[in-house]
C-alpha cells in the first residue's frame, strides 16, 4: 500500500450496475455505477472502480446488463383485494361496488383474509419492483403484520367509512380502531399510516372534519378516491350543492396532506385549487381505462405544478399490481389527452412512479431516489433480453420496452427481498395453496 492511501472502508453490500438511475437530480444516468450499502442506507454512489478501491463490502452484486433504480411506489392500492382478482369485470364502478364487491366483503372479510390477500399482493408487488404501497382497506393491523413478514414497505391506511362492516360498526369506531393499529404498528421502521376516508360520498361532513383535525394532530396524509366519476361529482352537486373538493375545501382537506386518488374530473379551478395547496394526486391509468371513468387531465394536473404519483388500485379493478406497465400507460395517456408527443416524457413517468409517490406520502427524505442517507429500497431491471436490445436509453426501456418480467433482484432497507427472480421474503408460505382456498370460498 502506498504511503498516505487509506485502507478501504468495510460496507455491508455494493451493488455495481452498467446503468444507474437514481431519479435526483432529475434527468441523470450514471454508467458504471455502484451503490454503497450501509445499515441498510445509501452510504455512497459513486464510479465503479472509485467504489472498488474505497469500499470492501462484506457482498458484491455484479448487474453487468441492468439499470438500478429506486424502488417504485404504488401511491394507491388496496392490496387484500387480490384475492378478488377477476371476480366482477366489465362494469360500471357502482355496479361493481354496490353489487359485486361490497357483497363479496360483507361475507368474507376478516383479518385472516386480508393478512392473506396483503400478503399475496405484496408478493406480486415487490416480484415487480414495488417496494412501498399506499394501503387502503379494513383489518389495518392484519394488513400492517402481512406487510412485515413481505419485508415489503408500506403506509397503512386509516380506513372510515359511515356504514357498518364486519370490521366495525360506526366512523367513530373505524377511526378508534384505526389508531390502535397506528398506535401498535408505529415503531416499524417500514411502516407509515395515512387517514383513509373512502370517498365523499360514503363518509358524512362531521367524520370528515374530524379526520381533518385529527391529521393536523398526528401530522398524517389523507387518502381518499376524488372526482373518479362524473357519476360522482353530479351525486354530490345533488346532494351537497357544491363539487366534492369544494366541500373537501370547507372541512379543511384541501391541504398538503391530500392525496386525492383518481381526479378524473376536476376542472381548471380545481386543478389550481389543487396546486395552490400543496396536494398530490395518485394517478391510476389502468383502473380509470377498465372501470371507463375517463381520462385523468394529467398534463394540466403537472403544468400547474401539482404532484402526481402513480398507483394500480386494487386487483379487483385493474388487475395486475403493475407499477411499471402504470407507468407506461400514464406516458401513453399524457400524450394522446394533450395531443402533444413530449407530454410526460419517460424520465417524469419515471419520477411519478418513485419519488411523487414518496413525497406524497411524506417519505422524500426516506425514499424515492438513490440519494446518500436514504433507505437502500432498489430495484434492478434487466435490459439484457432481446426485446430491450439494442439500448440507446435505459430509462426509454424501462418505461416503454421493459416489462415487471425484467425485475431480478429488489433491496428494501438494504435486504435483497428478490434474488435473480426468486423472492426469498415468502418462501415459507404456500400463495398458491392459499389463493386457491380463497378462490374456494369466494365461488361458494
Amino acid at each position: 500500500m502506498a504511503t498516505g492511501t487509506l485502507p478501504p472502508q468495510s460496507a455491508d453490500l455494493a451493488i455495481e450496475a452498467r446503468w444507474v438511475v437514481p431519479v435526483e437530480p432529475a434527468g441523470e444516468i450514471l454508467h458504471d455505477h455502484s451503490v454503497i450499502v450501509q445499515a441498510g442506507r445509501i452510504a455512497a454512489l459513486l464510479p465503479t472502480a472509485e467504489a472498488a478501491a474505497r469500499y470492501a463490502p462484506a457482498e458484491q452484486v455484479r448487474l453487468p446488463d441492468h439499470v438500478l433504480i429506486p424502488g417504485l411506489v404504488n401511491l394507491h392500492t388496496h392490496a387484500a383485494m387480490a384475492l378478488m382478482r377477476g371476480l366482477a369485470d366489465d362494469l360500471p364502478l357502482m355496479t361493481w361496488l354496490k353489487h359485486h364487491i361490497w357483497p363479496a366483503e360483507a361475507r368474507h372479510a376478516s383479518r385472516d383474509m386480508v393478512y392473506d390477500g396483503t400478503l399475496l399482493a405484496a408478493a406480486e408487488m415487490l416480484r415487480g419492483g414495488v417496494t412501498c404501497a399506499n394501503d387502503m382497506y379494513f383489518f389495518p393491523d392484519a394488513a400492517g403484520r402481512a406487510f412485515i413478514d413481505a419485508g415489503m414497505r408500506a403506509a397503512i391506511g386509516l380506513i372510515a367509512i359511515e356504514f357498518p362492516t364486519v370490521y366495525a360498526s360506526d366512523p367513530d369506531d373505524y377511526l378508534a380502531k384505526g389508531i390502535a393499529a397506528r398506535d401498535a404498528m408505529r415503531d416499524h421502521s417500514r411502516l407509515s399510516f395515512c387517514f383513509a376516508p373512502h370517498a365523499p360520498y360514503t363518509v358524512s361532513d362531521r367524520t370528515l372534519g374530524r379526520i381533518g383535525t385529527m391529521a393536523e394532530e398526528l401530522d398524517l396524509p389523507v387518502h381518499i378516491h376524488l372526482h373518479e366519476t362524473a357519476d360522482e361529482v353530479r351525486e354530490s352537486v345533488a346532494s351537497h350543492s357544491v363539487r366534492p373538493i369544494q366541500r373537501l375545501d370547507a372541512l379543511g382537506l384541501v391541504s398538503p396532506r391530500l392525496i386525492a386518488v383518481h381526479a378524473v374530473h376536476v376542472g381548471a379551478e380545481e386543478i389550481a385549487l389543487l396546486a395552490r395547496n400543496g396536494c398530490s394526486v395518485a394517478h391510476c391509468p389502468s383502473s380509470n381505462l377498465k372501470l371507463a371513468s375517463g381520462f385523468a387531465p394529467v398534463p394540466a394536473l403537472l403544468d400547474a405544478g401539482v404532484n402526481v404519483g402513480l398507483g394500480t388500485d386494487g386487483a379487483a379493478s385493474n388487475n395486475r399490481l403493475d407499477v411499471l406497465l402504470e407507468m407506461r400507460t400514464a406516458a401513453l395517456l399524457a400524450k394522446a389527452v394533450s395531443g402533444d408527443p413530449e407530454t410526460m416524457p419517460a424520465h417524469a413517468a419515471l419520477h411519478a412512479a418513485t419519488l411523487a409517490g414518496a413525497r406524497a406520502l411524506g417519505l422524500e427524505r426516506t425514499i424515492g431516489s438513490i440519494t446518500v442517507g436514504k433507505s437502500a429500497d432498489l430495484c434492478a431491471v434487466s435490459l439484457e433480453s432481446l426485446e430491450t436490445r439494442p439500448c440507446y436509453d435505459p430509462v426509454s426501456h424501462l418505461v416503454y420496452a421493459a416489462g415487471r418480467e425484467h425485475v431480478t433482484d429488489v433491496w428494501v432497507e438494504g435486504t435483497r427481498v428478490l434474488v435473480d427472480g426468486e423472492l426469498q421474503s415468502v418462501a415459507g408460505h404456500d400463495l398458491e395453496k392459499t389463493a386457491l382456498l380463497w378462490q374456494n370460498c369466494f365461488v361458494k
